[in-house]
């Protein structure tokens, strides 16, 4: 039987680990050939490996979303290498510097902006373009449950997260009727490597733990909860889906 993705085109971004290599792994196992993409070459590659060990189509393209001729260079050669790109998985990003705002650095917010948002801009900016020309894709972009609500010593993130919603639905307002569906998919707490530095951290590991409890279905997630439920997004049967900023988050933004 095929998959949910039989035969569709869809990048991957941040997919050398975490919730962006599992995500590469359920899309390809649902039939989709994933462009994999991700800063850190050997692990993007490990992706891939990881992809066809499993008998699928991955195909791993180098590239540093803070820089936008790296961006549109990586939609260039999705399309080059499979002649179409039906989907966008834009999940790149950075933990916060877990520090309060007065500590922050100009250079650590305009860090955390770019890789976090203007990144997602400029993905959604020749994602569209190419979709455009095939007659229209689907576009999930990673949001945060602190894309709806805050903690302390985050404002970086928060703000780039809030962001990426309100930008995700401008996105699809202005391009529901080309036949291109954009939403946005707000994790809560996922065990990811990034999770695991920041619990690392004496500062947060306390914290972290009393954010289990914010969670009403007893735990953290894992990073293959959230690719199933993007997986579906970016499928056919998500077509009435869009400009949705859709919880996956154990039940955190419900108490």
């Amino acid at each position: 039987m095929a998959g949910l993705l039989q035969g569709k085109t869809i990048i991957v971004t941040g997919a050398g680990g975490g919730i962006g290599r599992a995500a590469s792994i359920v899309f390809a196992d649902a039939g989709a050939n994933v462009v994999v993409s991700d800063v850190a070459g050997e692990s993007g590659l490990a992706t891939v490996r990881e992809i066809e060990e499993r008998a699928g189509a991955g195909l791993f393209v180098k590239a540093d979303l803070s820089v936008e001729n790296e961006v549109a260079a990586l939609i260039a050669r999705a399309v080059s290498v499979y002649g179409r790109l039906d989907g966008a998985f834009n999940n790149a990003g950075l933990e916060q510097c877990a520090l309060p705002l007065h500590e922050l650095s100009t250079a650590q917010w305009e860090r955390a902006l770019r890789v976090d948002l203007t990144s997602v801009f400029w993905c959604i900016k020749y994602q569209v373009l190419a979709m455009m020309l095939s007659g229209g894709g689907a576009i999930v972009n990673t949001a945060s449950s602190l894309g709806q609500v805050a903690i302390q010593n985050a404002s970086e993130y928060i703000s780039a997260k809030h962001g990426v919603v309100g930008l995700t639905r401008a996105a699809a307002a202005e391009y529901g009727s080309r036949g291109i569906r954009v939403n946005a998919i707000l994790p809560g707490i996922i065990r990811t490597p990034m999770i695991a530095r920041l619990t690392s951290d004496a500062r947060f590991a306390a914290f972290f733990e009393k954010l289990k409890d914010r969670h009403p279905i007893g735990r953290f997630g894992e990073p293959s909860e959230i690719g199933e439920a993007v997986k579906w997004l970016l499928s056919d049967g998500a077509s009435f889906m869009n400009g949705a900023a859709m919880a996956c988050d154990g039940g955190y933004l419900s108490i």
